[in-house]
């Protein structure tokens, strides 16, 4: 048995379908039985093997698809639409997560020699999934199986598990999460601000302000992280929360929409039709229809 059956197989055992959140700190299952429709997901800095299966991002204008031969790496808050495009009950979805610790990172690189600086800040990545990588991320998994082993084993494992990204094609991905004042970590100010006031109007010189960046060079660097630009970014994040109420509770479309930030309700809904495929109240009633179907993070 190899790595990556061997890592199956754990999930299988621990996996329940949906989202399994671990006792080991960072680290989530995930199962799933059936292809999904695109949905909305908001991704925080993580690291996503899929054992098993396949599952496709569609992150501004890119589409991207991690699989059993590819891990996902992501630096920053993103919001995407993600649909699992191979699922069975016979060969169901499997993925492990594991969110990026900070601390750990920067402890990993102080004893690692400097590394050339990275012209274009970057917030994901997908990276070939090698043997390098499968070997601590089985052993760190495989403590599911010897709970009383994990507190003193999981740091080091997760430890391993990061030196291998760092020192691996996914390594300036991470290294430019913590260098302070960076790019990405201006934009990630950004970022930020768009989270915490979506639902208000946004001035991109103010946001600039914010970034400590030019417009011009904000647009830039915030389209190379994240795929979007910061009106994108903002309508993602606007939309997504929409969905999400609508889905939670019917409610009048105008007023959903208004409270997220527009102030047209037919922006509003042809905005949402042009992302969901449906308008604001047709779409909601499919979504409370399929119920677990809707794809589920990460």
């Amino acid at each position: 048995m190899d790595e990556r059956d061997a890592l199956a197989s754990i999930l299988r055992r621990h996996a329940v379908k949906g989202r399994t959140i671990t006792p080991i700190p960072r680290l989530g299952l995930l199962r799933a039985e059936s292809n999904n429709v695109p949905a909305p997901a908001f991704y925080e800095p993580v690291l996503c093997v899929a054992v098993q299966g396949a599952k496709r991002l569609f992150v501004g204008d890119a589409v991207l698809t991690y699989d059993q031969r590819h891990f996902l790496v992501v630096a920053v808050d993103l919001p995407v639409m993600a649909a699992i495009v191979e699922a069975s009950p016979e060969e169901p979805y499997l993925c492990v997560s594991l969110r990026l610790d900070r601390l750990a990172i920067v402890d990993i690189l102080s004893s690692l020699p400097p590394a050339p600086a990275v012209d274009e800040p970057v917030g994901l990545a997908i990276g070939t999934l090698d043997r390098d990588l499968l070997d601590p991320l089985v052993r760190l998994v495989g403590l599911l199986d010897r709970p009383a082993e994990a507190a003193m084993l999981a740091p080091l494992y997760e430890r391993e598990v990061l030196y291998r990204l760092i020192t691996g094609p996914a390594g300036p991905v991470l290294r430019q999460m913590v260098v302070h004042d960076g790019r990405l970590a201006r934009v990630e100010r950004a970022i930020a601000w768009i989270k915490r006031h979506f639902d208000q109007p946004m001035r991109i010189q103010g946001l600039a302000e914010i970034a400590g960046m030019s417009p011009a060079s904000l647009h830039r660097h915030f389209k190379a992280v994240t795929a979007m630009s910061p009106l994108q970014f903002q309508k993602q994040i606007r939309l997504q929360e929409a969905r999400r109420r609508l889905v939670a509770e019917p409610q009048d479309a105008g007023v959903v929409g208004y409270a997220v930030g527009y102030e047209s309700p037919s922006q509003f809904s042809r905005e949402y039709a042009r992302l969901f495929g449906a308008p604001p109240s047709r779409d909601a009633a499919r979504l409370r229809g399929l119920g677990e179907r809707a794809a589920p993070e990460p």
